[in-house]
């Protein structure tokens, strides 16, 4: 069975062009996310799936740098371009990443995909990200790669398909879903770890250059090193968050 996780990215971000490929650290933030995801033991591989506009060639030649393979789609279709990459990696389950997510933690995805593959008659997709438990920034979702071909055929409404597993996480109805929730140790929903803004790059930044010398630090250890430096998180905690609007509609308890 192949396990092949998909990094969507992108230089076009409205809020933070470029974002991927600023540096923290002697690396991209792409670089750090890609080193997290090479410490899970039970990936099969790892895709990067950006778009053909050519403002995107930096992140197909730094892929090319690092002999990861980079699948170009469609700009706007995310759940075409993640199906395409995932089709091309001859995938049997499917690991979506986000790309602003490059502080992850290596052994939560793992947790993740471990539970999909123990309950996978069970379930179509399990993901942490139904319900938000877990600091925003650590999102993975784990699906059959089945489910997503009959998303793709289900829906050609862009505004759907524009958010890649969407068609799949807001029919509880038509897919057997499963949120895992966060344990009280790692239960901090208001704790952005994400990068969407200058500001979130700014506390990425800082996080990334505390433990620039481990390539895996665990999300209880970022947490306790956030709570000891109270002011990091309120550089970016007026910050307005697009995406809970879309989260907090689909959620699933």
């Amino acid at each position: 069975m192949r396990i092949v996780a998909t990094i969507q990215v992108r230089m076009g971000s409205s809020r933070l062009p470029g974002k991927v490929m600023r540096e923290v650290a002697g690396k991209p933030l792409l670089g750090h996310l890609l080193d997290r995801l090479a410490l899970v033991r039970n990936l099969t591989g790892v895709v990067v799936a950006t778009s053909v506009r050519p403002e995107n060639d930096p992140i197909e030649r730094y892929c090319r740098e690092r002999r990861l393979p980079c699948f170009r789609g469609s700009e706007d279709d995310v759940l075409g371009r993640m199906l395409g990459a995932l089709r091309e990696q001859r995938a049997d389950v499917g690991v979506e990443i986000f790309g602003d997510c490059p502080i992850i933690d290596p052994a939560l995805v793992e947790t993740t995909i471990r539970y999909f593959l123990d309950h996978r008659e069970a379930f179509d997709f399990v993901g942490n990200d139904l319900a938000t438990t877990y600091p925003p920034g650590m999102e993975v979702e784990v699906f059959s790669v089945a489910a997503l071909e009959r998303a793709d055929r289900e829906t050609d409404d862009p505004a759907i398909r524009e958010h890649g597993t969407f068609q799949i996480r807001r029919n509880p109805g038509l897919y057997r879903l499963k949120n895992l929730e966060a344990p009280a140790e790692l239960h901090r929903p208001e704790m952005e770890l994400e990068v969407d803004t200058e500001e979130d790059f700014q506390v990425i930044s800082q996080i990334l250059n505390h433990f620039s010398d481990r390539p895996h630090t665990s999300l209880a250890e970022i947490i306790a090193y956030m709570e000891a430096h109270p002011e990091l998180s309120a550089i970016n905690r007026h910050v307005h968050r697009r995406w809970k609007a879309l989260r907090d509609g689909e959620a699933i308890q």
